[in-house]
């Protein structure tokens, strides 16, 4: 094992020198095996993480279009020291542009009321009705929907807009995050305004 490949793996996930020799230890000097094997150990730890209080961070704001568009959010951390460092502060900006381009209504799937979701459900159920579908697969067709239901209406769910295989979601941003600030974040609350709306 090179220094040379400890080096690229650092700049590629910006994990620590140990952390870079376990890696390529573990996939026989693979960068993209190393790079996966790093992220799935960042994700664990991010998973620990989880559940430790956030009160500090940040409320950004966001203006596009000349001041036709505007997104305020409020994003939290554990400690005051990361809401100043860049990193938190660039994934709060791709948050709230996140929000101004996508439109997202809540945050996550649990801030869905069931009355909305059972709205929808009923609406899926005429469609597949009307379409002469067999009510033995009416459950599963249902929750596939609401399941796109939810990637369109809740922030975490919707795909990052920078992600060009289409499926890295805003959750995943977020837990990506923490594996690699080393602390809790949290997407509190955000609004959208529109001029004319």
């Amino acid at each position: 094992m090179s220094t040379e490949l400890i080096t690229k793996l650092r700049e590629i996930t910006g994990a620590g020198v140990m952390d870079c020799r376990n890696a390529l230890k573990e996939s026989n000097d693979d960068i993209d095996r190393a790079c996966q094997w790093l992220r799935e150990k960042g994700m664990a730890s991010a998973v620990k993480k989880a559940g430790r209080a956030a009160k500090q961070g940040l409320v950004y704001s966001y203006i596009h279009g000349n001041g036709t568009l505007g997104v305020l959010v409020e994003v939290n951390c554990e400690t005051d020291f990361v809401a100043k460092t860049e990193d938190f502060q660039r994934l709060t900006k791709e948050i709230a542009m996140q929000i101004a381009a996508v439109s997202p209504t809540y945050v996550s799937r649990e801030q869905v009321p069931s009355s909305i979701l059972e709205a929808e459900r009923e609406i899926y159920k005429a469609q597949l009705k009307e379409a002469g579908k067999s009510e033995k697969v009416w459950d599963k067709i249902i929750e596939g929907k609401i399941e796109k239901f939810y990637s369109q209406i809740c922030l975490y769910d919707q795909v990052y807009m920078r992600d060009t295989s289409g499926k890295e979601t805003m959750k995943d941003l977020v837990t990506n995050a923490i594996a690699k600030i080393g602390e809790n974040i949290v997407i509190k609350r955000f609004a959208r305004f529109k001029l004319g709306e």
